[in-house]
């Protein structure tokens, strides 16, 4: 057996019971008898509340209790939610303004929670919910990602949350001063609704000592910590769970409102409360995504090498600090802010804005997508200005694979990488040299083709930390306990694989388990495409420990030498003698000698250093210019993930993503009116991507190993939408370029593209 995975593309063996309506999801699972919440919002984007009467809504059959802000805090609870904070350039902490449970004097947007119902059923709570009196004194609303306005927070003056820079200021003026050829561009980043298939729930109950919350997450011990603050309690007096989840892309990794209310209900009624969401109030509640524009600036010398790069964003926060948007849109656009490009001169200034909006936070790929697109998107735009190919200009400014490990100007040892290799595969893999012919096939028939490229790389966030324990169970099953959350990725199959190819324990008797605080004391849950790598590095170190201790153990068995017994993922051999026991047989030996001790191993592993997936992305689109309809006709990536341990999977994944960028960069645009109504909150209103609307993807893996772990592994479950952005608005724009339309941003409506092309022709007349 092959030494740290197959890589087989093994089927995924939970969607059976996903297929088969057998999911455990969180709205399914609520104890019998559970009381229904509903939650009040916000009607208006921006007002003084100068009444607030629950009394006869608190009436109505049915109900059991109606809470506001005033009976969160006159229950002694903490009612400010969480946020991190990054460090201005005066040397100033960002701005920290109170994000209550449920509005406290003001709503600040529209759908925040006001007040919650909890009832017997969710008709009542509903009801009773219409007769709460809300009086209010509206505010002006404040929707553009600038300074001044109507202010939202008295600590936010001018509603600038944070002005934050990286870098070398003056250095890059200097070489921007110098420069042979500068070229500039703003860069719009729409806003979109993450909406996964399962919007978001939890349960809550309380037994007189301890409280047990289970929601949809993207790990349990976050959400532990944060009731444990709100509550007053002992982290021992709290447990978490969290059962399937369908769907998160980093907006279920944060905490919300809802969680704290159904808990509150259940502690002061002595009964559990369930809350689900409801699509729209999904819509107008959930973190949003991106929303962020860019000036981006690149400095060439006269052989159009980069010289300096220097970027000024402005990005919305929303109405609040979501738990780490300030850190999304500034450490974090920071880390991969030159690429895969050689460029030691740089400088980043990002600044944050509130505004009457829901808060914004992670979506799939946690500022990476979001700097790879300012990047991508001028890159392709330099290659026009300086008369260069897109995809040689990439090739000069490289990172030469002999420059590696190389730190970056932002300070990320990137370990390996060979670009060009991945590049010049990808132009195979996409017909690249055709491109020409099938370009003017379509003029022929009156349409527009355009090719875009995107060179993308990332690195794996998150806790570097992860926990594994492996436990042979009584009845022959074996356990492995696991600190990540899968939310649709397949961890189940995909962990059971690693540990089976570590062990030979067939992957049919391997139990993967998740999601619950009082299973595995730490674990560092699912986001950044840290899951694989942190999870099955912790697997090795306790796949270690079982063959440590199961090689002394047999020493006495065998009657040898433990130094000359060894393991060779299947069986445990020596010299001298025919056993030959697999690790399911040591187990049962050793249970026989009533050697407890030997059948549950738990091993806490850190990684080392990050590492770094990276590729190319290469799509072309086909544009209809009478009616501006836009085809993704082609679209080819080649991703360098490392070894990979299950190919299908990694391929699913990429496709996902790759999903989720093409709908964001063609029709998904969240739309505020100028009251701060929500214009686009439901399926009616808000475009997602369809089936139709994809191509047929080639995915290719062209791996460098990393060194920055034992497997020589990198993440990939957000690659997809990291490259995918720029891809295809680089497609579009050299599409549409000849006829005149020098900037096309996202997204690209038959609305949008029409009225672009109409603008270019007036341009050149």
């Amino acid at each position: 057996m092959e030494k740290f995975g197959k890589s087989q593309s093994v089927k995924r063996t939970e969607d059976v019971r996903f297929l088969t309506g057998e999911g455990r999801y969180v709205d399914d699972i609520a104890p019998e008898g559970s009381l229904h919440a509903f939650v009040f919002r916000a009607p208006v984007a921006h007002a003084d509340i100068t009444e607030l009467d629950v009394s006869d809504a608190a009436q109505v059959e049915g109900v059991h209790l109606v809470a506001t802000c005033a009976d969160l805090e006159a229950a002694g609870m903490n009612i400010g939610l969480f946020s991190s904070l990054v460090q201005n350039r005066d040397g100033t902490k960002g701005a920290q303004p109170l994000r209550p449970m449920l509005a406290k004097g003001r709503m600040r947007f529209v759908g925040e929670a006001v007040a919650v119902v909890i009832a017997d059923t969710l008709a009542q709570a509903r009801d009773a919910a219409e007769l709460i009196v809300l009086e209010y004194e509206e505010l002006p609303v404040k929707l553009d990602i600038a300074r001044g306005g109507q202010e939202i927070h008295g600590e936010a003056p001018d509603n600038c949350a944070f002005d934050w820079g990286t870098g070398d200021e003056a250095a890059t003026e200097a070489a921007f001063q110098s420069a042979a050829r500068i070229v500039a561009m703003d860069v719009d980043d729409n806003r979109i609704i993450v909406n996964s298939i399962e919007p978001r729930g939890c349960f809550a109950e309380w037994d007189g000592k301890r409280l047990h919350v289970a929601n949809n997450a993207q790990g349990v011990w976050v959400h532990k910590d944060y009731l444990a603050t709100a509550f007053g309690l002992e982290a021992d007096d709290i447990r978490v769970t969290n059962p399937d989840t369908g769907g998160a892309f980093g907006m279920k990794a944060m905490t919300y409102p809802e969680y704290f209310l159904a808990a509150h209900g259940a502690r002061v009624l002595g009964r559990p409360v369930r809350w689900m969401s409801e699509r729209t109030e999904a819509m107008l509640s959930d973190n949003g995504g991106r929303d962020l524009t860019s000036l981006a600036e690149l400095a060439f010398d006269e052989d159009n090498k980069i010289t300096a790069y220097r970027v000024r964003t402005k990005c919305n926060l929303g109405a609040y600090n979501s738990q780490f948007a300030q850190h999304i849109q500034t450490s974090l656009f920071s880390r991969v802010l030159m690429g895969v490009y050689d460029v030691q001169t740089t400088w980043l200034q990002v600044e944050g804005y509130y505004t009457n909006t829901v808060q914004v936070d992670a979506y799939r790929g946690a500022g990476r997508p979001e700097a790879i697109y300012v990047l991508e998107r001028i890159m392709d735009r330099a290659a026009r200005e300086l008369g260069v190919d897109p995809w040689e200009l990439r090739r000069i400014n490289f990172i030469k694979p002999d420059a590696f490990p190389y730190k970056s100007a932002t300070g990320e040892m990137y370990d390996v990488g060979d670009f060009d290799l991945v590049l010049n595969r990808a132009a195979v893999e996409a017909q690249h040299d055709g491109f020409d012919a099938r370009k003017a096939a379509d003029a022929n028939r009156g349409l527009l083709r355009g090719e875009g490229l995107c060179y993308y790389i990332e690195s794996i966030l998150g806790d570097p930390s992860e926990t594994a324990k492996v436990v042979f169970e009584d009845d022959g099953q074996v356990s492995i306990y696991v600190g990540t959350q899968s939310n649709g990725q397949g961890h189940e199959t995909v962990y059971a694989q690693f540990l089976s190819d570590q062990t030979g324990i067939p992957a049919s008797q391997i139990v993967v388990v998740q999601g619950d605080s009082d299973l595995i004391a730490t674990g560092g849950g699912t986001g950044g495409s840290r899951s694989v790598t942190t999870q099955n590095t912790a697997t090795l170190g306790t796949v270690d420990k079982i063959t440590e201790a199961f090689t002394a153990f047999l020493a006495d068995e065998m009657g040898v030498p433990a130094s000359e017994i060894s393991f060779d993922d299947e069986r445990f051999r020596a010299e001298g003698t025919n056993l030959t026991p697999t690790m399911l047989d040591v187990a049962q030996m050793a249970r026989d000698k009533g050697r407890e001790d030997l059948l549950s191993h738990t091993a806490r592993t850190t990684l080392p250093a990050r590492s770094y997936p990276n590729g190319a992305h290469v799509a072309e689109v086909v544009i209809d210019p009478e009616t501006g309809i836009l085809t993704v006709d082609r679209y080819t990536v080649v991703d360098d993930f490392g070894n990979l341990i299950n190919p299908m999977l990694a391929e699913g994944q990429v496709h996902g993503g790759i999903a989720q960028g093409i709908g964001q960069a063609v029709q998904e645009h969240v739309v505020y009116d100028e009251d701060g109504q929500l214009l686009t909150a439901s399926f009616m209103d808000y475009a997602m991507p369809r089936a139709i609307d994809m191509p047929n993807i080639s995915f290719t893996s062209e791996p460098v190993p990393s060194t920055a772990n034992r497997m020589g592994m990198k993440g990939c479950g957000e690659a997809g939408t990291v490259g995918a952005l720029a891809a295809v608005a680089n497609a579009v724009q050299d599409a549409l370029w000849d006829h005149g339309v020098r900037q096309a941003d996202m997204p690209f409506t038959p609305h949008k593209v029409w009225e672009l092309l109409q603008g270019g022709k007036i341009a050149a007349e």
